[in-house]
């Protein structure tokens, strides 16, 4: 594995302003680098991440054996619209190069995220490489479309400058969220 990592999850560990007692959510871990980055800075905190890849589970698993045996982090092969709410709530949910919110409606994972995320919990996602262009802007009004549709307020973030990067932050519109 590279030991390079990518600046989208850099940009997207340091925009998540990870507290010490955090609990998050993974949506699409990949390999693990952005479970990694974050376990370092947690205390009393969590991170989950589900990604419905095999080889990505097992690759994040083994880069994050350590921090799998502290209990900070548990990583397990499902998808987005597979998860059952357990009545675990997460203050941060965050997804990099997901795009379940691009490529069709995702009524019911926008759903499902608001039921775990805890009260003023927030989603974030976060979108890398470089878009053609005059792309950016079709992408970003698609994915603050499908958030603002399916009850959230949205914003697009600034990404570090000269950088091809887009990331959004959404949080539930109704003071309900985190309710099953």
């Amino acid at each position: 594995m590279s030991s390079t990592i990518p600046e989208r999850v850099l940009w997207a560990v340091e925009t998540l302003a990870v507290e010490p007692d955090d609990r998050l959510l993974e949506i699409g871990c990949g390999p693990g680098v952005a479970i990694s980055l974050i376990a370092e800075r947690l205390d009393g905190g969590t991170i989950s991440a589900i990604d419905r890849s095999p080889v990505a589970v097992e690759r994040a698993c083994w880069r994050n054996a350590a921090h799998i045996e502290s209990g900070r982090v548990t990583i397990r092969k499902a998808a987005l619209e597979e998860l059952q709410p357990s009545g675990e709530r997460y203050d941060k949910i965050f997804a990099v190069n997901v795009y379940v919110f691009l490529a069709r409606d995702a009524g019911a994972e926008l759903g499902l995220i608001n039921s775990l995320l805890a009260p003023a919990g927030s989603l974030f996602l976060f979108y890398g490489g470089a878009p053609a262009e005059g792309r950016t802007t079709p992408i970003a009004d698609t994915v603050i479309g499908a958030l603002t549709s399916h009850g959230f307020s949205a914003t697009e973030l600034t990404p570090p400058a000269g950088s091809p990067l887009l990331g959004f932050v959404a949080r539930p519109l109704t003071s309900g969220a985190g309710s099953p």
